[in-house]
């Protein structure tokens, strides 16, 4: 018997110990945000931050555009739409969150004037 329940205790340490999906994102979004922040992804791009909203289960990129990206027309010129949703497809480090059916935002702004909003959209599982 006392077999039995250290057993059960040995199962319940480990299965505690265990984040779940929703902290492990939050988590990293948090520490990758901490740790590279802001981030030049390319000449007039640059990753300001990410965050998880668990409400909704979405991870949240927010983007700076810069010089001759900062512009209105930009996001209907390059497609941007269908570019950011062919880049999450092919984005295997995300597979585990896509399996999951999370959701991915992604919001640009202008760096010229960050209230204004250049390009916002979100992403579902019948996206990618």
């Amino acid at each position: 018997m006392k077999k039995y329940w250290i057993i059960a205790a040995l199962t319940l340490l480990f299965t505690a110990c265990q984040e779940s999906l929703e902290d492990r994102c939050a988590r990293e979004a948090h520490e990758y945000t901490r740790k590279n922040c802001p981030a030049k992804m390319d000449n007039n791009t640059i990753l300001d931050s990410m965050t998880f909203e668990r409400s909704s289960h979405t991870l949240h990129y927010y983007y700076k555009l810069t010089g001759f990206a900062d512009h209105d027309s930009i996001a209907n010129s390059i497609d941007a739409v269908n570019v950011l949703k062919k880049e999450l497809k092919n984005t295997t480090g995300l597979k585990l969150y896509k399996d999951n059916h999370y959701r991915f935002a992604y919001t640009f702004r202008s760096e010229k004037d960050p209230d204004k909003i250049l390009i916002d959209v979100v992403f579902t599982d019948k996206d990618y």
